[in-house]
């Protein structure tokens, strides 16, 4: 500890992520459960990765965004979940205030980053539905790497601005945060400093890294479905529909739990239903993904049994050399 310069408030050094501490005698069952998922959402993720590379069928937009998603994916559980994993473990529910707002920062990147990407991934949609004819032309792979360098770009840049005021803050007295990492508003709420400035910084990045590109999600499909309505066959609606039926299940899970975590009233009757959300956008949903995307895509199903394949006729010449 150390005295902050010119009051009587005490400036701390580390937080006390509370996580799910109140069920100590849960800790090894949480661990071993959140393990499982780490190593799925990990071995799920880079799996989809490896698909997209390897097979030529799965070299389109849709699946150079999917290969995105996945990557980022990966990245965004390990923000969270091996911290948490160490925290359950060893029981040391500690973090340093540097170490909280490192953390804070990817999180924000890869959160922002995959809105920018799901909004990408719409458009996609949208001209492959809606402008199909002119589909090769207006998404080229120019226009791809165009769209997935700004989606990362952007997410980096708006955690940048607000990071750069956030960590000028100061943190002083009460030191617990009742979550299990370090989002924005517990930790904003243990500063002793003028908040203001930082909050409203906060609603301008969320503005552009989060809100626009969910407006965008939106107007895509609702140009989306009013073209497939618009389809006279019950079949070539069904197969319209099915094109962008993963990602569509994907968006609605992503941003209906955002919605309902930062939209709830936060009060203490809520506030274990707002972490139980969390821990679905922070955490199931990169696990869901690969499998919403494998289990209802045919071509990725294709490309798993090529694969798979494979790797069975390399085994078995292997086993033959030997």
């Amino acid at each position: 500890m150390e005295e902050a310069g010119g009051d009587n408030h005490t400036s701390i050094t580390e937080f006390l992520l509370l996580g799910f501490g109140t069920i100590p005698q849960l800790q090894i069952f949480l661990f071993l459960l959140f393990l499982v998922i780490y190593t799925s959402t990990v071995t799920g993720n880079i799996l989809i990765i490896v698909l997209v590379v390897a097979d030529p069928h799965l070299h389109t937009p849709m699946y150079f965004f999917l290969g995105n998603l996945s990557y980022l994916e990966t990245c965004y559980t390990s923000t969270v979940l091996p911290r948490m994993l160490a925290s359950l473990l060893t029981g040391d529910r500690t973090i340093s205030v540097s170490g909280c707002v490192t953390q804070f920062y990817f999180f924000a990147s890869l959160a922002g980053t995959e809105c920018c990407l799901l909004a990408a991934m719409s458009y996609d949609r949208y001209l492959a539905i809606c402008k199909p004819l002119l589909y090769a032309m207006l998404m080229n792979g120019r226009v791809c790497l165009l769209l997935a360098t700004g989606s990362w770009l952007g997410g980096l840049l708006v955690s940048t601005l607000l990071i750069s005021f956030m960590s000028q803050l100061t943190f002083c007295g009460h030191n617990e945060i009742d979550h299990f990492f370090c989002d924005f508003t517990p930790v904003i709420q243990l500063s002793c400093s003028d908040t203001r400035l930082v909050i409203l910084i906060s609603f301008i990045t969320s503005f552009f890294a989060a809100l626009s590109p969910f407006l965008l999600t939106l107007a895509s499909y609702i140009c989306i479905i009013d073209a497939i309505l618009r389809i006279p066959s019950g079949r070539g609606r069904q197969k319209a529909f099915a094109t962008c039926s993963s990602h569509l299940i994907v968006v609605t899970i992503f941003y209906g739990t955002i919605l309902i975590v930062y939209f709830l009233p936060k009060n203490n009757m809520l506030r274990y239903l707002n972490k139980a959300f969390s821990v679905f956008y922070t955490i199931l949903t990169p696990l869901i993904n690969p499998l919403i995307y494998s289990l209802r895509n045919r071509e990725v199903k294709e490309g798993l049994r090529k694969v798979v394949s494979k790797f069975r006729i390399l085994g078995i010449q292997t086993t033959r050399l030997i």
